[in-house]
């Protein structure tokens, strides 16, 4: 199979990431070059628009290229919905699940998401992290055999238990979210802070870890309160309400009874990994980080890769 080139796209609610890539001789993607463009959230339904218009300095240099798609562009709220895979579920599953279209002479694809039911009956979802897991295999040998706790950490933060090479089951929690809303739009903080604070961000972390079960509604107007009396300074609080949330996505994360945590693997954005790895050393938990852009690209090379390998088969 000649090379060829491929765009491979992460759009999210938020963003849109874009990377041109000339797919090897094995499948395998070199990152060739990439752009930004609007979140799904942000561009108003307008999503063929959007896309084209980011992909359009590339169509024009290199002709119709493949475009592949992953994260919540398959979503109920994005431009095509794809199905959910159930747990367990293994690369070769996603890869050959993949909606397929044309759109202005383009063939697109988009990479279906992933679901598990949970013991308690609760159903969980995800759209573009299990591309980050897929690369995360890839990354290491020993990776597809064995228990791993995966952790990526974001908007929604996924906890994903890997099992010889299987997403088998993960849980989310509204982490970054939650940080927005009652950050940006609570009586809790009235100037909001981007300066970060290691020593309140770790008080945070601690008074969470040590609450009391269930505690957690009643601990978080402390924000307040420790401004009020003096305790925290508005430029502080900011990193207080950080550590308080992200104590408690770790707390109940470690606590979960469907795995048995001794080592988590974290896919994140530097900053946000680091607070997590805090947080988990707090709780004698160690940790691994991983770049989150590198092992998105890195799954999108599993999902060409078995692509190429199926057609190949094919021939």
């Amino acid at each position: 199979m000649a090379m060829s080139k491929v765009i491979v796209v992460d759009w999210g609610t938020s963003h849109l990431r874009a990377y041109l890539c000339q797919s090897l001789a094995n499948g395998e993607l070199a990152l060739l070059d990439k752009r930004l463009a609007l979140g799904i959230a942000k561009c108003d339904g307008r999503f063929e628009e959007e896309i084209f218009s980011c992909i359009e300095p590339w169509l024009v240099s290199f002709g119709n290229i493949r475009v592949v798609l992953a994260g919540q562009v398959g979503s109920s709220i994005g431009w095509k919905e794809t199905h959910y895979l159930p747990c367990p579920v293994a690369p070769v599953e996603v890869s050959k699940a993949c909606l397929s279209f044309k759109k202005r002479g383009v063939d697109f694809s988009i990479v279906p998401g992933v679901s598990c039911n949970l013991d308690d009956d609760i159903h969980d979802v995800m759209r573009g992290e299990e591309l980050q897991v897929l690369g995360w295999l890839s990354v290491k040998p020993e990776h597809q055999k064995g228990e791993y706790l995966i952790c990526l950490p974001g908007t929604h933060t996924k906890w994903v238990l890997v099992v010889d090479g299987e997403i088998i089951l993960f849980k989310t929690a509204m982490t970054g979210e939650l940080f927005d809303l009652l950050n940006n739009q609570s009586v809790l903080i009235q100037e909001p802070s981007t300066a970060f604070d290691e020593e309140s961000f770790i008080k945070g972390v601690k008074y969470t870890l040590k609450s009391e079960l269930g505690s957690f509604s009643h601990g978080v107007f402390s924000v307040r309160s420790k401004q009020l009396f003096g305790q925290l300074t508005q430029q502080q609080a900011s990193s207080y309400l950080s550590g308080l949330l992200i104590g408690s996505d770790v707390r109940a994360a470690i606590n979960a009874s469907q795995w048995n945590v001794s080592n988590v693997s974290i896919i994140g954005a530097p900053h946000l990994s680091d607070c997590f790895s805090k947080a988990l050393a707090l709780q004698g938990v160690g940790s691994e980080k991983y770049d989150v852009e590198q092992l998105t690209l890195l799954g999108f090379s599993m999902i060409n890769k078995f692509s190429y390998l199926s057609q190949t088969e094919d021939l």
